[in-house]
């Protein structure tokens, strides 16, 4: 059965890019509306860059008084994506200029090499260009270097570890999805407190690098951004997925495939640097982290996890994996609040003592509860 539907994905997939690809060199840049520049990252000498190119404008920012048909609306602007293939993107930043072609899906990716090493700054901004069929569109980027003063790194997931979304209910998930915007979705109350105290330094200035990896859409990348802001949350390159059909698959279904070679890519770019990991009980959060600290082993310097799934079944798994996490150098911690968290990263000096006292505060206007209280449980091998 898996060789069928693997055949059937790669001639569907194979069907699709051809009509696309077509459709985009009739239509060409002209037809072109915005270029979907996603934050990149990297480090004094390369940075990795990507975006979209598409043929409709991206959904004006939400408002508090936006009814829920307009959410609607703008939901079906963003899931029904009118995407370009086979347009040059040039992206030029630092001094660098490095042409892409965008692929069937409108998405194009660059490495650029950066002719002298960057300034000493966290955020660089740079410009993405398309001149073709009397077209010139410009879109500025940003990307996210490392500075002397970075300690480590956090791979976070958004789902369920940082907004309330229940992803184990496709229906909860899917009418949020489709009836709310930015401002209706909620973060779990200390977050956004925890995320700053990790993200900065004593005075609160950014040194060190938050990567949100996830298996929501490209499609809500303007809505993910959104959200962050409006809830004050540490902004960072986001690595979303496209749900279009791929010769691997008809319908995305990879969850861990796509986060594992995320982290990689990340983990990858920076070999000298250690990475918090954080996520949730409610899909494969923990056997994808235990993975990487399998093959990182020390590098890994704590797993969060927070628990959404009251199933007694699933705790016992993942008590079971954490003492996999022990035994390959790191620390893997099940916990139902933020605070829990942030006491533990206090005590091994990642965070700030003073920031407990914000993170605890955020908790107790927290007035959704998804699911019982659960006992922390950490093992830790230290």
């Amino acid at each position: 059965m898996a060789g069928i539907e693997r055949y059937l994905s790669r001639l569907t997939a194979r069907v699709e890019n051809r009509v696309d690809l077509a459709i985009g060199r009739f239509r060409g840049a002209r037809n072109a509306k915005q270029i979907a520049a996603y934050r990149g990252f990297g480090n004094a000498s390369e940075v990795f860059v990507w975006g979209r190119v598409l043929a409709n404008m991206a959904p004006a920012v939400s408002l508090e008084t936006d009814s829920w048909w307009r959410n609607l609306q703008n939901t079906y602007r963003r899931l029904e994506s009118d995407e370009l293939p086979g347009i040059v993107v040039r992206a030029s930043l630092a001094g660098a200029h490095r042409d892409a072609v965008t692929d069937q899906e409108g998405f194009f990716r660059a490495w650029l090499q950066l002719p002298t090493p960057m300034l000493p700054r966290f955020w660089h901004e740079g410009v993405m260009r398309i001149e073709s069929d009397g077209v010139r569109i410009e879109q500025p980027f940003h990307v996210i270097t490392p500075t002397s003063k970075t300690r480590f790194g956090i791979i976070s997931d958004l789902d369920d570890t940082v907004v309330h979304t229940r992803a184990t209910s496709p229906v909860h998930m899917a009418r949020q999805i489709l009836f709310g915007n930015a401002r209706t979705r909620l973060p779990f109350h200390g977050v956004a407190a925890f995320y700053r105290a990790l993200h900065g330094d004593l005075s609160g200035a950014a040194v060190n690098p938050i990567f949100y990896v996830s298996s929501s859409p490209w499609n809500i990348y303007d809505l993910l951004t959104e959200f962050l802001e409006l809830q004050r949350i540490p902004l960072g390159p986001l690595m979303l997925r496209d749900w279009g059909i791929t010769e691997q698959e008809i319908l995305p279904t990879r969850h861990q495939s796509h986060k594992r070679a995320a982290i990689r890519q990340i983990m990858d770019m920076y070999p000298d640097l250690p990475f918090i990991l954080i996520g949730d009980s409610g899909q494969q959060d923990p056997e994808i982290y235990r993975d990487v600290v399998r093959d990182q082993g020390e590098r890994v310097l704590a797993v969060y996890i927070r628990n959404v799934t009251p199933n007694p079944m699933r705790r016992k798994s993942i008590e079971d994996l954490a003492n996999e996490v022990t035994k390959a150098g790191s620390i893997l911690l099940l916990a139902d609040d933020t605070l829990a968290c942030a006491q533990h990263a206090a005590s091994k000096g990642w965070i700030p003592v003073e920031s407990l006292a914000e993170i605890a505060q955020e908790e107790k206007q927290d007035e959704t509860i998804l699911s019982p209280k659960a006992e922390t449980v950490i093992v830790d091998g230290s």
